[in-house]
């Protein structure tokens, strides 16, 4: 259903609107007219992630220049549910403008992206069978840092001119191996994925991990990279506040 708040049109997935919603999207439009900060509070179980997203969604086309929403949530079930949800919202809103001849290139262009920890995004096995988020993102800077890249790449270069006859040459067996081992996937990214442009769409925890395992990239990298041109950013608080 389309509903007008305030002179917004604003586009709802579904078919009925509790008086709560329509409420509480006139609060939310008055804050954002303000530029200041809001506390809105509904009944449990009345719709406040769709009341929420719709009445974004629809008020970033006629205020273009508020391009950016972040919507931190608690755990990574939350942040899933939010990214679903809002798929359903730009996918309704699509529609709607596409029937109203009014479905520009840029209002498909729509990005979004969820963020959450190294543990829960990367590939390497290392990092993904880690026992704690700390032991994860040590195990991952281990590999990526950039003074272990640099040590890397020197000893790489040094026994590619290591003479094999030398007193002091390397056995054939270890040429190549190093007590600095690097990420494939992180390599990668910082070789093509670091200034590519991603698709538009709305990126879920899953659809991350399946974009990046195509590309070779690191996907919680890659996520990172997104965040900088996504129009909505779903993360933890913890984001937010560290």
């Amino acid at each position: 259903m389309r509903v007008f708040v305030d002179g917004v049109p604003v586009y709802f997935p579904y078919a009925y609107m509790y008086p709560e919603q329509y409420v509480y999207m006139c609060e939310l439009k008055r804050a954002l007219d303000a530029r200041g900060h809001c506390v809105l509070e509904m009944p449990t179980g009345t719709g406040k992630t769709v009341t929420l997203l719709s009445f974004i969604c629809s008020y970033q086309l006629i205020r273009p220049e508020v391009s950016k929403l972040i919507y931190c949530t608690r755990t990574v079930g939350e942040m899933d549910k939010v990214l679903q949800e809002l798929k359903r919202v730009l996918q309704y809103r699509n529609e709607q403008l596409q029937a109203e001849n009014a479905l520009t290139e840029n209002i498909q262009k729509m990005m979004a992206v969820g963020l959450t920890t190294r543990r829960n995004l990367c590939l390497h096995p290392a990092v993904k069978n880690a026992e704690s988020r700390e032991e994860a993102d040590a195990t991952c800077r281990s590999m990526t840092a950039s003074w272990v890249r640099a040590l890397y790449s020197k000893e790489q270069e040094q026994a590619a001119h290591t003479p094999v006859e030398s007193s002091n040459a390397v056995d054939i067996e270890d040429l190549g191996n190093s007590s600095s081992k690097l990420c494939g996937f992180y390599e990668n990214f910082e070789k093509d994925g670091r200034d590519a442009i991603l698709p538009s769409g709305v990126y879920t925890l899953d659809s991350m991990i399946e974009f990046s395992k195509e590309k070779g990239w690191c996907p919680y990298y890659t996520a990172r990279h997104a965040i900088n041109i996504a129009n909505i950013i779903v993360y933890n608080y913890q984001y937010l506040i560290d």
